[in-house]
Order: C-alpha cells, then structure tokens, then sequence
C-alpha cells in the first residue's frame, strides 16, 4: 500500500486488480468520509462574507450563499437559530458569521451551518437600516395621521427599560419633581439578541390590561434605553418591534440613545423625545406651574367679580340719587291718588247707574204695541199677496182635467193588450207576439185575440212576398184648447 492511499475501517477488500492492490470504496463512504474530515478540521470557523442568493424555505430553514471577490460557500440556517440571529440576512449584507464546516453528500458540496450572524461594520448595519427604513415608509408605517396624540395629564405612564440602568431613576425622578404620579416599570434587556423580543412583549403586555384590572392600564408607554453605538442600539431597528410600536394602541413615546441616536422605533412610534430625560418632560406637565396658572385664574376671577360687584354699586348709588330720601315720600304721592279715585268711586257709579236707566227708558218707549201691531200688518199683506199669485182658477183646472182625461183615452185605444175592434194581435202557441210575417212559418199553430176574445188559426203558404199595409186613414182632429188664462198651471 502506498503512502497515499486511505484505509477505510468496515470495508471489506475488494479483489485487486492487476498492477494496483488499493481496496475500491463506494461513493457514499467516500462522502461521508470527506464529511466527518471537515467536521472535525473545520469543527469551528469564524468568516467573514457578502451575503447572496438568500433563500427562506417553508419549513423555516434559510439558505444563503457567502461570498468575497474571489470565491463563494453555501450556507444554512436552521430553523432552530433564525429567531436567535442578532440580525437578519439580507443579499448585498457584509457579515461575520460563526459556524462549522460540513458537506452535503448528495451533491458533492459543502457548506457552513451558521450559528450566529453579525454585521461586518457600522456601514453594513446602516444600509440593512436604510433598506428596512425604506420598506416601512412604503407601507405607510411613518405616515404622520396614524400617529396618536399623548395625553395632556396622564394618570398611569408605563416605562419600558432596564431596571438597574440610570436610566429609570432619571425617569422616576424628573417625573416626581414635575408631575407626582403612577409609573409601571416593565424590565427588559435593552442590548442583545433577546433585547428586541422582549421589548415587543412588554408591549404586547402591556395592551392587554384593563382599565378595570388590579394593575391599571397606563395611559402612555416610554421605550427608554441610554446611548451607545450603532451595534448596541441595533436591537432597536429591528423590524418585528418596528411594527409592535406601530400596532400598539396606547400612545408610545420612543427615547432610546442620546439626541443624535436614530434607530427605527423612532419613525413609527407615536412621539421621539431626544433622551429617556426629555421623554419623561415631555409626557409630564410641571404641576408647579399648573398651581401657579390656577392661583393667577383665581386671582382674575376674585378681580373680576370685585369689578362688577363695584360697578353695579356705582349704578345703584347714581340710581338712588334720583328717589326720594324717605320711602314714605316715595309712596305718599300714589296714596293720596288713590284716596281722590276712592272717594269719588261711589258717585261715579251711580252716575253710571243713571245714564244707563235713561237710555233704557228710551228703549223701552220704543218697544210699545203700536210697533208690535205695524210687523204684524205688514206680513199678513204679504201673506194674502202670496195667496193670491198661488188661486188657481177653476175654469182652467176644469180644462185640465178634461186633457188628462183624452190623453189617457187615446193611450188606452193604443195599448196592444186590448185590441180597438177592427185589430187584432198574432199570438203563437208559447203566447209570443208575432209583428211580421217573417217570424210566422207555414202550417204553425197561431192565436187571434180580438177585443171581444180570442180565436185559433192556422198559417197557410200565403204569398213569398209580403203585402204592403195600407195607410192608416187620417183621424179627425180635435179643435185646439183655447189658451189658457192667467194663472193656469197647465
């Protein structure tokens, strides 16, 4: 065996060949052998790469790929370690990643499992911040009019922070000189991989008091947390946080570094005060200055109301200038008024009484029998005036009568039911009239009535064509009525 040849332990030797007494090894023992190699060479590396060709699978494992100006390395992420990354990766992002070298068999390549990801320097960090800025923004999350306006006295204020840092006492303490009040303090870590979740959480936790709870719920949150570079405030520019701030429905004011600090809480939280210092003046009204601007409302009430209680006493002492001395004098000239009307009351009134009886009397003149007796006649002229228009004289009611008397005799020489002599009226056998000969079929049973009675007939052919009736012959007639005289209704 010569120098270069590999053993592999398990391997049965395989019938050697001429010329070459190597055993022969299948791939996957050879794969899996370079694999347990790197593993145990390569157990721990620390590299430093551009992040590219970044690939989040369904199953929550991430796939990249590293590279630098000459070569490039897969690279995964299990599922287990995305959550723990201090940063995300994103393709075109300069990082430091730690991990171990392995191979995957099945395509004959390897690759780094990472187990903790960072960025390569301040520029890389800050254009991962200008590429998550820019998302937001588009999203709306920086707009101005759903940003919540912070209460003007608050009750309850929550502060969000470390609670051994320097930063809660200088809280609590601008907060107890400027305005006494409940503050809730929720402890976090503010630096770190965990930093950011735990922020969030508060949030989250926070919302979801009730008013009504034993704790009570406050009525505005401060993120605080004090300066420090770009690496130790990068927890803050994480987008999970971004947008817990941005959903949170209690009014958040983000004070977290010093004035220049920027970090991506800023832009979509409700206010940004430059230090965790200015947070707690800007939630908090100086309540000495609220008793000395109550104190000077008081004052100008009391000035006021002293101004119009004087004025209105000026008014009454220039009206009382004009009014008696004594109220007696005020009032004696009405009372002597009304003793004169009083004392002349009694014969006004029966000189009221005497013109009434006089005008009475003359009425009464008025109304004697004489003018009873002239209404009287004048109807009863009228009435027998009345009378005479309605006589109707006798000789024209007699002629009247004698009229009706003809009319209803030729209406009675007229009637069908009781045939003149010389008429007669064609019955059939129902005692249907028959008018024409059209409706009379030779051979039918016919009934004559005559004004004496009645005699049975029966049709024959006759003629086909019926014979003209002849004319009526003329009736003699009647001398006209003389006209009638005035006053006949007729």
């Amino acid at each position: 065996m010569t120098d270069d040849s590999y053993a592999f332990e398990g391997t049965a030797p395989a019938a050697p060949t001429t010329g070459d007494n190597n055993p022969a090894v299948s791939i996957s023992e050879l794969a899996f052998a370079l694999k347990r190699t790197l593993e145990d060479r390569f157990g721990h590396v620390r590299l430093r790469g551009e992040i590219s060709k970044v690939n989040r699978h369904a199953s929550g494992h991430v796939y990249l790929t590293l590279k630098d100006d000459k070569a490039s390395l897969d690279g995964v992420v299990w599922k287990g370690q995305v959550r723990g990354l201090s940063i995300q990766p994103e393709t075109g992002l300069e990082v430091i990643v730690t991990g171990k070298i392995t191979s995957y068999p099945a395509r004959s390549s390897y690759q780094i499992v990472i187990d903790s990801m960072e960025a390569a320097g301040a520029g890389a960090l800050l254009a991962q911040l200008e590429r998550l800025k820019a998302k937001l923004r588009d999203e709306g999350l920086f707009e101005p009019g759903r940003k919540s306006a912070l209460p003007r006295y608050p009750r309850v204020i929550g502060v969000i922070t470390s609670p051994t840092g320097a930063v809660i006492r200088d809280i609590l303490h601008r907060i107890r000189e400027r305005w006494p009040c409940h503050v809730l303090v929720w402890p976090v870590v503010v630096q770190g991989e965990v930093a950011a979740r735990q922020v969030a959480a508060a949030i989250r936790g926070f919302e979801a008091l009730t008013p009504e709870g034993p704790i009570p719920r406050p009525d505005v949150l401060v993120v605080a947390r004090g300066g420090g570079s770009v690496e130790d405030l990068w927890p803050f520019n994480d987008e999970e946080l971004a947008r817990t701030v941005a959903a949170c429905s209690i009014p958040l004011v983000s004070a977290v570094g010093h004035e220049t600090d920027t970090t991506l809480i800023d832009f979509v939280s409700d206010r940004r005060a430059p230090t965790p210092t200015g947070a707690a003046e800007i939630l908090t009204p100086v309540r000495a200055e609220l008793v000395a601007t109550l104190a000077d409302l008081e004052r100008r009430r009391l000035q006021g109301a002293a101004r119009l209680i004087e004025d209105r006493r000026t008014r009454l002492r220039a009206t009382a200038r004009g009014l008696p001395k004594r109220p007696e004098d005020l009032l004696g000239l009405a009372r002597q008024r009304l003793d004169h009307a009083s004392s002349r009351l009694g014969s006004a009134l029966g000189k009221n009484v005497a013109v009434h009886q006089q005008h009475l009397a003359v009425l009464q003149g008025r109304l004697g029998r004489g003018l009873l007796d002239r209404g009287l006649e004048r109807r009863a002229t009228r009435l027998a005036t009345l009378s005479e228009k309605l006589a109707i004289p006798p000789r024209a009611l007699d002629r009247g009568t004698q009229s009706l008397i003809a009319l209803s005799r030729a209406l009675n020489s007229l009637n069908p039911r009781t045939p003149k002599p010389g008429f007669v009226r064609v019955e059939d056998d129902a005692g249907a009239w028959l008018t024409s000969a059209a409706d009379i079929a030779p051979g039918q049973a016919l009934s004559l009535a005559f004004a004496d009675g009645r005699v049975g007939a029966t049709a024959d052919g006759g003629d086909s064509e019926p014979r003209p009736a002849p004319p009526p012959a003329p009736r003699p007639r009647k001398p006209a009525a003389p006209p009638p005289e005035q006053g006949d209704l007729f």
